[in-house]
C-alpha cells in the first residue's frame, strides 16, 4: 500500500512489535508533506500574519488565509472562521449566535449520541439564559428514534447533531434532520468532526447553517479547525473574544469589529497550522475518498463480524454510509487491561467513555474498546489484529 510510505510513524515499533494504528478517530497520523510545510514555515516563513509589511509576513499572511480559501472550496462553503478545533467552533456558535439570538424559553434540539463537546457548551448556555435542551434518543439498533425528533422541534432554535457517531459509527440521516428542522424554523448546528475524514461534504448543498470539524481528524496537525457558517446566519452573529486583529477601530469610548471572519479570530491564529491543514488538503485530493471509504467500511464490518464470532458485544450496524469504527466490549476482560494486552503486541486502540458519556449510560455501559481504521491501515492489519485478539480472549478471558 504506496500512501503508507508517506506516513514516517507507521515505521516505527511498539513495545518490540510494528505499529498497527487503529486510534484514528481520536486523531490520525500526519504524511510527511504536512510535517515538511509546518517545517518550513517555522524555517523560513515566520511571522505574524495581518499585520506587517515585511516579506516575511506577506508569505505568512498569504499561507493562512489560503487554509480559508481551500476550506471553502474542499467544502463549498461560504464563509469559514478558523478556530483550534470543533470544540471551539462548538463553543463559537454557543457564545457568537446563541448569546446574541437566544432567550429564555428558547430550545435547543441535541442528541444521546452527541459528543461531550456538543452537550456541555449548551448547558452552560441553558444555565445562563434559561434556554431548554431536549434530547432525542438512540434507538436499539444505534440510530436516532426520528419520531421524537419531529415531536421535540416546537419551540426549537437550533438542532444539535453530530454527523458520524465516534463510538457508534453510524452516519445520521442528517438530510432528513436538516430538512425537517428548517420546515420548524430552526437552525442546524452539524458536529462533522468524524464524517469529513471520510467524505468530501459539499456544506451548501448539505443545507446545514453551522458546520464544526478539526484538521487532525483528517490527517492535518492538532490545534486548528474550523466553523463553515451559511451568510445570513453569519450576519446574526456577535463577536465573543476580543482582541488584536478582530477589531476595525477601538478608542477609550468603545470598538468597532471587521465584518469579515477575523472578527472571530482574535489574537494571534494558528499559522503553521494552517500551512500544514493546506498540506494536508493537497495529500487527500489525490485520493478517491469514496472508494477508499467503502475499502475501510468493508473492513471494519469484518472486523466486528469476527469479533461477535467471540462473543463479544459490538456496538454499531456497519452500513455503507457510516463510519470504519468499531467499538467493543468483552464480557469478562476489562477494558483497560484489554488495551495495555493489545498494546504489548504493538496495537493502538482506545478505551474509555470517548467523550460520550449519555450514550454509554444509554446502554448500561461506561467504558468500551474502539478501534478505528483509516487511510492508511489495511486488511492485513485487522487480520492481525482479530489472531492478536483471539490469542488474548483465550489466555485471559
Amino acid at each position: 500500500m504506496a500512501l503508507r510510505d508517506d506516513f514516517p510513524i507507521l515505521k516505527r515499533e511498539v513495545n518490540g512489535h510494528p505499529l498497527v494504528y487503529l486510534d484514528n478517530a481520536a486523531t490520525t497520523q500526519k504524511p510527511q508533506v504536512v510535517l515538511d510545510a509546518m517545517n518550513d514555515y517555522y524555517t523560513l516563513s515566520n511571522a505574524n500574519v495581518h499585520r506587517a509589511v515585511h516579506t516575511l509576513a506577506g508569505e505568512a499572511t498569504e499561507g493562512y488565509e489560503l487554509c480559508r480559501t481551500r476550506l471553502k472550496s474542499w467544502f463549498n462553503a461560504e464563509r469559514a472562521v478558523i478556530t483550534s478545533g470543533t470544540t471551539e467552533a462548538i463553543n463559537l456558535v454557543a457564545h457568537g449566535w446563541g448569546r446574541a439570538n437566544l432567550k429564555s424559553g428558547d430550545v435547543i434540539v441535541l442528541t444521546e449520541m452527541e459528543h461531550h463537546s456538543d452537550i456541555v457548551p449548551w448547558q452552560m448556555l441553558a444555565e445562563e439564559r434559561g434556554v431548554e435542551l431536549r434530547y432525542v434518543p438512540v434507538l436499539d439498533d444505534f440510530t436516532l428514534d426520528m419520531d421524537v425528533y419531529a415531536a421535540s422541534l416546537e419551540g426549537a432554535k437550533l438542532v444539535c447533531v453530530v454527523h458520524t457517531s465516534n463510538v457508534l459509527g453510524v452516519r445520521n440521516p442528517l438530510e432528513e434532520i436538516i430538512g425537517i428542522a428548517h420546515e420548524n424554523e430552526a437552525l442546524v448546528l452539524i458536529d462533522a468532526a468524524q464524517g469529513v475524514p471520510h467524505d468530501r461534504i459539499d456544506f451548501k448543498q448539505f443545507d446545514a447553517d453551522f458546520m464544526a470539524f478539526s484538521a487532525h481528524k483528517m490527517c492535518g496537525p492538532t490545534g486548528i479547525g474550523a466553523l463553515l457558517i451559511k451568510e445570513e446566519v453569519f450576519q446574526t452573529m456577535q463577536p465573543f473574544m476580543g482582541g488584536g486583529d478582530m477589531i476595525s477601530t477601538v478608542t477609550t469610548e468603545g470598538s468597532t469589529y471587521q465584518t469579515n471572519e477575523h472578527k472571530f479570530e482574535a489574537g494571534t491564529p494558528k499559522i503553521a497550522e494552517a500551512i500544514g491543514w493546506c498540506a494536508a488538503f493537497d495529500w487527500m485530493s489525490k485520493l478517491d475518498l469514496e472508494k477508499e471509504h467503502e475499502r475501510l467500511i468493508g473492513i471494519a464490518r469484518w472486523v466486528a463480524d469476527e469479533l461477535r464470532s467471540m462473543d463479544i458485544t459490538v456496538y454499531g450496524r456497519h452500513g455503507p454510509k457510516d463510519g470504519a469504527v468499531v467499538s467493543f466490549l468483552h464480557p469478562t476482560i476489562h477494558t483497560e487491561d484489554l488495551a495495555h494486552l493489545l498494546d504489548a503486541r504493538g496495537f493502538a486502540v482506545r478505551t474509555g467513555h470517548h467523550c460520550a458519556q449519555p450514550l454509554l449510560n444509554r446502554f448500561g455501559i461506561s467504558s468500551a474498546v474502539r478501534a478505528s481504521f483509516y487511510l492508511y491501515n489495511t486488511m492485513d492489519e485487522a487480520q492481525r489484529f482479530i489472531v492478536q485478539l483471539r490469542d488474548i480472549t483465550e489466555r485471559f478471558g
